[in-house]
């Protein structure tokens, strides 16, 4: 796929994930260019219209990457198994998350693949980006830095953007950090910790008032920041079990 030390199926472990894409040429386009950057994975989010003829004229050749898309119904089960998800975005609006640049977030993105990890490149609606629900289920936002008096970026110019990017640090081939050996925890696996740790907050009678949507926040910023392996999200959730335990135990009549 990529002339590249590192080995194919690094870049295999990448895929691009258009969310809520309202124009089938965009979605065209975008499989263009990450092909023209030798990378094959597309996955649809609710495409206001796909498959259609508008999107394999503007391919421009890349059938293959439309005829392998894979359609969702949410941006939730189509990064479910990915342990990396780096969301494309102009701003951030009011979601902290730690921001990278196109650089820095494909070193990451390669890093993370040639450990065996999936990743998952984000972008939104051509019109509205990726709202604030979409954004937190990424790790990291990814800012294009274009011309603050004219940024207009289309959607394919953006994939491209990022995809060239992806194929610099593949080419570069920087071995992988050495660390923890564990399996890091897929999104789908650190959403049902966090929907466990929001019960369990809750069981606890924790907020007392506070807001629980501005603590949420916070925490999922911590969790995903800290980015925890399989093993450490058993742990923590063994702990939020135990919690919850007690907290049904305090609650129960003495004399019963």
């Amino acid at each position: 796929m990529v002339d590249s030390p590192y080995p194919q199926a690094a870049t295999e472990r990448v895929r691009f994930v258009l969310s809520n894409t309202s124009h089938p040429g965009n979605i065209g386009s975008a499989a263009r260019a990450i092909r023209t950057m030798g990378f094959r994975r597309l996955s649809l989010v609710s495409p206001v219209s796909f498959p259609h003829v508008d999107a394999h004229v503007l391919a421009a050749g890349a059938d293959d990457v439309l005829d392998a898309a894979i359609l969702f119904d949410s941006l939730e089960s189509a990064v479910g198994s990915c342990s990396l998800v780096l969301g494309a975005t102009a701003r951030l609006r009011g979601v902290a998350l730690e921001e990278l640049s196109p650089a820095e977030a494909a070193a990451r993105a390669m890093e993370a693949a040639s450990a065996g990890r999936e990743v998952a490149y984000v972008f939104g609606n051509e019109t509205s980006g990726l709202s604030n629900d979409e954004i937190k289920l990424c790790h990291a936002a990814v800012h294009i830095p274009s011309d603050p008096s004219y940024s207009s970026l289309n959607l394919a110019q953006a994939v491209q953007v990022l995809a060239y990017e992806l194929r610099m640090a593949a080419l570069a081939g920087t071995p992988p950090r050495k660390g923890n050996t564990d399996e890091p925890a897929t999104a789908a696996e650190l959403e049902g910790f966090f929907e466990h740790l929001a019960a369990t907050l809750h069981d606890i009678e924790f907020h007392k008032g506070r807001s629980e949507t501005t603590i949420m926040q916070r925490l999922r910023r911590l969790f995903l920041r800290a980015n925890p392996d399989q093993r450490e999200l058993r742990v923590l959730r063994g702990i939020l079990a135990d919690a919850q335990r007690m907290a049904r135990m305090t609650r129960q009549d003495p004399t019963d």
